[in-house]
């Protein structure tokens, strides 16, 4: 299984587990250091993804789409 396979499998993962009450999260990790995590919102279908950069306050992102945020994080991992 490819690298972008395992995380689109996880970020459906996340849509599929949704409660209205709290939106899931997973983190997403190199080598032990988190590069970045995601929340997926049941109500607005929409899917945050925070950048976490040493030294540097977190960058939050919004997708509404599982393709373009799944490209994205796979980028980060590498």
């Amino acid at each position: 299984m490819s690298q972008l396979l395992g995380i689109i499998t996880r970020l459906q993962s996340l849509q599929e587990n949704a409660t209205s009450n709290e939106p899931n999260q997973r983190f997403f990790e190199v080598e032990g250091e988190k590069r970045c995590s995601v929340k997926y919102f049941d109500k607005t279908d929409t899917f945050e993804l925070e950048v976490f950069q040493k030294d540097e306050k977190p960058q939050s992102y919004q997708f509404d789409n599982i393709d373009m945020i799944a490209i994205e994080i796979f980028d980060l991992l590498q």
